[in-house]
């Protein structure tokens, strides 16, 4: 348009218009700017939080427990009766019967085997036949000796008395000195001869193979015609007997344990083969652990009246221990073990606490605490060998915000 002076001028709506929407354009972009500028700075601060709290570890927690008013232990272990005898030949010879088979029960005395020993017999007869000759030995040098005494008190008076020489006195007195020195050593040696004589007796008493105690038969390895040698043990026992009226058990108890097997503590025997338990109790201990196994040997005893209990079987013993209901247990998960000794890691507002522990026995899957834990500590399981006093930590099931928070 075109004024009276001749100059163009733009419409001022037009102008207005445009100016406004410049200023739009400015304002929303400095809020878009804003806005993503904000967006980006919380963003980053999330992350920084997430990547915070997953660098808490996650930990999960057990806590203590009372033991039992009782407890019960299963150990394996072996029979053994409660004497055992094996016989083997004294008397060199051919047995010549047999008495006695296995199972057989038998009394103290029974004959079970005959032995047939004629070299025996022939020493024993010689040695009887020179006792007798070294009695009559004996005899002679009494008389030898008693003369030669008579003989040397006569010629002591008349040497005395000028009859006869001093010659003569000293060789009667000699002579009778001699022979009673010959009358010791032939007493002397009629008391060897008896000494062999005995002992070849003695031997020859066991060509019968006698029970030496009220038992079973429980093993035989002769026959009639077999050879046997004098003391030769190296082999199978020619027989054993057995007192099964009462049985001995034996077991390995681990070292937590064993303060627990004083005499007079009560077990019960399983044994394969018959559904019915026995009882026992303890009579005595090895008073000595093993090296190898740390294990130390114990001894029950069990009434066996009806033979039900064999010796040799094994047995399943559960011992009946009674313990302090007071102590408290945890898994022994949840041990720490270094250089100043056993700790737990405790769980206190999230952040760990390390607490030194005194242990007691040692049950396995769980142990015995006597001192530094309470019922109610919540104790890490697992505890990872990095953590500190003061290190946070997220408890699995628990809400990890809370924890982050705790943490910030």
């Amino acid at each position: 348009m075109h004024s009276a002076e001749g100059t163009i001028t733009a419409p001022a709506p037009s102008k207005r218009k445009l100016f406004l929407l410049l200023c739009g354009v400015a304002v929303g972009g400095a809020f878009l700017a804003y806005s993503g500028i904000t967006g980006r700075a919380k963003g980053m601060q999330e992350t920084a939080a997430w990547t915070e709290a997953q660098s808490i570890p996650t930990v999960s927690v057990v806590q203590a427990k009372l033991g039992p008013q009782s407890e019960d232990l299963t150990l394996p272990g072996s029979l053994a009766a409660i004497a055992s005898a094996p016989l083997y030949a004294r008397a060199s010879g051919y047995v010549s019967a047999w008495n006695k088979d296995i199972g057989a029960r038998v009394k103290k005395g029974d004959v079970l085997a005959e032995i047939s020993a004629p070299d025996l017999d022939q020493q024993l007869a010689e040695a009887r036949a020179t006792l007798l000759q070294l009695d009559a030995a004996v005899q002679q040098a009494q008389a030898n000796s008693d003369m030669s005494e008579a003989t040397n008190r006569r010629t002591s008076r008349l040497v005395q008395q000028g009859w006869s020489s001093e010659e003569r006195g000293d060789t009667d007195r000699f002579t009778a000195a001699s022979r009673t020195a010959a009358l010791s050593v032939a007493k002397a040696n009629l008391v060897v001869q008896k000494a062999v004589v005995g002992r070849l007796e003695e031997l020859a008493r066991f060509k019968e193979i006698k029970a030496p105690f009220d038992g079973i038969v429980t093993a035989r390895a002769i026959n009639v015609g077999d050879l046997l040698t004098a003391g030769g043990t190296a082999g199978r026992p020619l027989f054993r007997i057995s007192d099964i009226r009462r049985v001995r058990i034996h077991v390995d108890v681990p070292q937590a344990f064993l303060a627990a097997m004083k005499p007079g503590l009560k077990a019960s025997l399983t044994v394969p083969g018959h559904e019915k338990s026995f009882e026992a109790a303890v009579t005595s201990t090895a008073n000595a652990v093993s090296e190898e196994s740390r294990k130390g040997l114990v001894e029950l005893q069990a009434d066996n009246p009806n033979g039900d209990l064999w010796p040799g079987a094994f047995t399943q013993v559960q011992f009946h221990i009674p313990s302090n209901p007071d102590t408290l247990r945890i898994p022994a998960t949840a041990l720490m073990f270094n250089r100043n000794g056993t700790f737990v890691a405790e769980v206190q507002a999230n952040k760990v606490e390390l607490k030194p522990v005194n242990l007691g026995r040692n049950l396995g899957n769980d142990v015995e605490v006597r001192s530094g834990v309470m019922m109610s500590s919540r104790l890490i399981d697992n505890p990872q060998e990095f953590l500190t006093t003061g290190d946070a930590v997220h408890v699995a099931g628990e809400p990890l915000g809370q924890h982050t928070a705790s943490a910030n």
